[in-house]
């Protein structure tokens, strides 16, 4: 471009703007906001979803159709000549005759269910960008897949938990920070699974909660809580001040976690602790703070157990606590109160109490598990345990010893089980997003048994699955469902089993 012809250009907007050089050139200058001045909007297209739907057991679990009715019921054979009728016989004459046991099963269909709305103008204001009514309806649907995953882990409509024991204290005065009291109250309050996933330090302990539903209904959903226990008081020797506190209860069956409150015996005691073994060490003032529905105030717990929700069906860990059933429970010692008792090391390879948990499946039952199912901590210490054996341990390590080819860590993928018929069977590892530290469940895919007519020892048996409902419009919002109606089947409870109230370590 001639530089003359520029510089008359410029004049002359100048003087038709009635402005200056310096003010025309200012006025076109980049602008330092993403949202003023004549500046695209560099909006990458549609949204980015990021948000994990990790759902492994419903991934896995078949699902089969209904047939009606308001429950599943069927009927087994539990056991044969359960009398031992001893089968020698003599001559020409008929043998003994032996006995059956049968059981008559049923699980009753439950409905689950999530909703969202889409205003009339978010709906304007997305267009051309993404069609924000079918992402309402994918997000329930990804979000119902999570929801169910977490109850076929953790429901609990069957198994109440017992009411939380009193704790057993012990002090000193050393080791902490309480000091300013001569006594201090401890209490407790244990948690189902879905207990555990409600409470935390920030929203305090969830006891039941009335929820207002879409259709200005209510349902009370419980919240996963035992009985709290009494107010435990420690009282410290002579005029010396508490420093640090002990405190532990007896394990609850089917509890998961427990809640500690504690704080100066005349007061309010504050929740200060989750843990997921039945004790914990107390060096500090509780901080838990309470946000409704939950509170973090031990005296405003009422004497109630909601441990249990007859909205929902019974999940895996549900199963494998509960003793009734058959299934297989291990809970280990209390140990050192706050540092309990983890998993032991065998020596060779193995580990002592998954050996006793697969050899009792095979006394009993004559089956093995196919998996086991643990949290992050649990995968990690797995892995210490079994590479801590001597020159005897059971495992062999080829390394290919390329330049830059070298990598750190290990990852335990399976376990050998050597209680079985045809020789050892290998159990996979598998990690859980929602599976508690603390807690390992056992689960089978198969049993061993001609002609059980068990095709799925564990089926969604859906009398209707996940479907939409787009409601009649009665406000200037698009309102949608994701539905479905169903209940898991667990056709025998003891091929599962859970080890529970492992410590860290």
């Amino acid at each position: 471009m001639n530089a003359n012809v520029s510089q008359e250009t410029l004049a002359l907007v100048k003087a038709a703007q009635g402005l200056p050089n310096s003010e025309l050139a200012k006025a076109w200058t980049q602008s330092g906001s993403a949202i003023s001045g004549i500046t695209a909007y560099d909006l990458e297209a549609p949204s980015k979803k990021l948000y994990p739907v990790i759902t492994p057991l419903r991934n896995l679990i078949p699902r089969v159709s209904g047939k009606g009715g308001i429950q599943a019921n069927w009927r087994a054979v539990t056991g044969v000549n359960t009398g031992k009728s001893s089968p020698y016989v003599s001559q020409g004459n008929r043998g003994g005759v032996i006995a059956s046991t049968t059981q008559d099963y049923t699980a009753s269909y439950k409905g689950l269910g999530l909703e969202d709305t889409v205003t009339f103008e978010a709906d304007y204001a997305a267009e051309n960008f993404e069609d924000v009514k079918a992402l309402a309806v994918e997000g329930l649907l990804r979000a119902m897949m999570i929801a169910e995953e977490q109850v076929i882990l953790g429901g609990n409509t069957g198994f109440a938990l017992a009411n939380t024991p009193t704790t057993t204290t012990s002090s000193a005065n050393t080791g902490g920070s309480l000091l300013g009291s001569t006594s201090y109250g401890v209490g407790c309050v244990a948690l189902t699974f879905e207990g555990y996933m409600l409470a935390s330090m920030t929203t305090g302990v969830v006891q039941s909660t009335t929820r207002t539903n879409a259709d200005g209904t209510s349902d009370v959903i419980a919240g996963g809580t035992a009985r709290p226990s009494t107010q435990a008081n420690q009282t410290s020797a002579a005029s010396a001040n508490i420093s640090t506190l002990s405190a532990s209860v007896t394990a609850v069956p089917g509890a998961v976690a427990y809640a500690w409150f504690w704080g100066p015996a005349a007061g309010n005691l504050t929740l200060g602790a989750i843990t997921t073994i039945n004790s914990v060490a107390i060096t500090a003032l509780a901080t838990g703070v309470g946000v409704s529905p939950g509170t973090a105030n031990f005296a405003a717990l009422t004497a109630t157990n909601n441990s249990t929700n007859s909205l929902g069906f019974d999940g895996l860990l549900t199963f494998a606590q509960n003793s009734a059933l058959g299934s297989y429970q291990q809970v280990l010692g209390t140990g050192t109160p706050g540092t309990g008792t983890p998993l032991t090391a065998d020596g060779a390879g193995g580990v002592v109490e998954i050996d006793a948990a697969l050899k009792s499946f095979w006394d009993n039952f004559k089956l093995s598990p196919s998996t086991m199912w643990v949290n992050a901590q649990e995968m990690n210490n797995l892995g210490k345990k079994i590479l801590s054996g001597g020159v005897n341990a059971a495992q062999r390590f080829t390394f290919e010893a390329k330049q830059g080819m070298i990598g750190g860590g290990i990852l335990v993928t399976s376990y050998l089980n050597k209680f079985g018929m045809n020789g050892a069977t290998t159990i996979d590892i598998k990690l859980h997003p929602n599976m508690p530290p603390g807690t390992i469940l056992f689960t089978t895919d198969r049993l061993p048994y001609p002609l059980s007519n068990v095709t799925n020892i564990l089926q969604m048996r859906m009398r209707r699955d996940y479907y939409q409902i787009e409601w009649p419009q009665t406000t200037r919002k698009y309102q949608y469902g994701v539905y479905e109606d169903g209940v898991l089947q667990n056709y025998f409870p003891p091929s599962q089993g859970v080890i529970s109230n492992i410590a860290n370590g």
